[in-house]
């Protein structure tokens, strides 16, 4: 089986040859390549063979547009900081929406209009051209506490949920459209499944979660599953007091970052929820040694049950040893589902 055939198997409940491997790397990818990561973030097609050679390297199942949060506050008029060798940074004290009237003269900006979704879009219809059928190709959007918080200010916004609710509900309106539209033209151009990143969803407490940003979640959610997309959650974070949340907007993949237990996730979202991760990307992925690393992974394998696939809680950290993250891959590959195992032999 190859990457594309193991993950889209596997989502389906068909048996794989052994267990997926998706791990995030944006940094590590295009360290592999010797690019700075400015150009990275910035020029798709330098992604897109740095995605492909870490893949390739690796055995990644997967291929990923991800590189960092700005790229829809860019193109709505947020203010960015552009680094030569590190990701973008949005400067939050200078936020779009510092005043919320902006927000009532705020367009959904055109993903196809030549800004930073457009380049985003293009990676995706560059890796159908060059690994469609042959590795999982990932799109990515931010979810909507994540990019109000871009929008808004992080600190600000958290003050908006008790001060001014009705605002923070337009806004998160906008940006499930926004996002909605975006994502429509990754998968127009060749994404099979979407990722969403709602980072900021970690810092808010349960309540506030249920009531404000659970909601708006699911909608983006179903949207992505109405464009024909598969769907996968990325909230960093420790996430634990939300899993149960989580589990029940209905995404083909959760990912956990290491301060959240899959074990616990597993009890909350039920037997039949893809778990990724978590194995604690700096302390035990960067910092560790090939067999820490082989036996953190199979600790994560043994709490989250077959349902599971590969990888850290967050992004490869760019100076992780290439023998460790080989350990990821080696674990991988040997783990052979049971319904692999147990399948029928030809001819008999």
């Amino acid at each position: 089986m190859n990457g594309y055939e193991r993950v889209t198997a596997f989502i389906a409940g068909k048996p794989v040859d052994h267990l997926p491997l998706m791990p995030i790397t944006m940094m590590f990818a295009a360290d592999q390549i010797g690019i700075k990561y400015g150009r990275y973030a910035r020029d798709y097609r330098t992604m897109v063979a740095a995605q492909i050679a870490t893949a390739r390297r690796f055995d990644f199942d997967y291929v990923s547009g991800i590189s960092d949060p700005a790229r829809e506050a860019a193109d709505c008029g947020a203010s960015i900081h552009y680094f030569e060798d590190q990701p973008p940074a949005i400067e939050d004290e200078h936020a779009l929406l510092a005043d919320k009237t902006t927000l009532m003269r705020l367009k959904i900006p055109d993903p196809l209009g030549g800004g930073r979704m457009h380049d985003r879009v293009s990676a995706m219809a560059l890796f159908r051209r060059e690994v469609g059928g042959e590795k999982l190709i990932e799109g990515w959007v931010e979810g909507p506490c994540a990019e109000a918080a871009d929008l808004r200010g992080i600190n600000t916004l958290m003050l908006d949920f008790l001060d001014d609710p009705t605002f923070v509900r337009d806004l998160f309106a906008f940006v499930v459209a926004m996002e909605l539209r975006f994502a429509e033209q990754q998968v127009a151009a060749g994404a099979d499944i979407i990722g969403v990143g709602d980072a900021a969803a970690s810092l808010v407490g349960p309540e506030i979660y249920e009531e404000f940003v659970w909601p708006f979640e699911k909608q983006l959610v179903d949207g992505l599953l109405a464009l024909g997309a598969k769907v996968r959650l990325h909230i960093c974070g420790n996430t634990r007091p939300i899993l149960a949340g989580m589990g029940r907007l209905g995404c083909h993949i959760v990912d956990l970052d290491y301060p959240s237990g899959l074990d616990e996730a597993r009890q909350q979202m039920g037997p039949n929820q893809i778990l990724l991760g978590n194995i604690d990307p700096v302390r035990m992925l960067r910092n560790g040694t090939p067999a820490s690393v082989r036996a953190a992974i199979a600790e994560c394998h043994r709490q989250a049950g077959e349902r599971y696939i590969v990888g850290a809680g967050c992004e490869v950290p760019r100076d992780t040893p290439e023998a460790n993250l080989l350990a990821l891959t080696g674990y991988a590959r040997s783990a052979v589902p049971a319904s692999w195992q147990n399948r029928p032999v030809a001819g008999r």
